[in-house]
């Protein structure tokens, strides 16, 4: 059975949103509010894939500029890099 696309949306947002230390669920959080509603399936499967890596690599990677695995470089980790959390007021 497939996964429908808008309960996938809603799956990833919650796994993104809730990561496991509180500058990530808003970094990538944020993100994922912001970005998942317009990401193809092609993006939607590499957002995938970088939610399944451990949270402070992955952080790192969004915030250091370290980089990442090769299979994980793209698009989305690009846009995520770029992302810019609205300041708190």
């Amino acid at each position: 059975m497939t996964e429908d696309t808008d309960v996938r949306r809603k799956r990833l947002l919650y796994i993104a949103t809730y990561r496991g230390f509180k500058e990530a669920d808003l970094l990538i959080g944020g993100f994922a509010k912001a970005n998942i509603p317009s990401m193809s399936e092609n993006e939607l499967d590499q957002f995938e894939a970088l939610l399944q890596q451990n949270d402070r690599e992955l952080y790192a990677w969004a915030t250091e500029g370290i980089k990442a695995p090769p299979e994980l470089e793209g698009t989305v980790l690009d846009a995520l890099r770029e992302f810019k959390i609205a300041p708190f007021k």
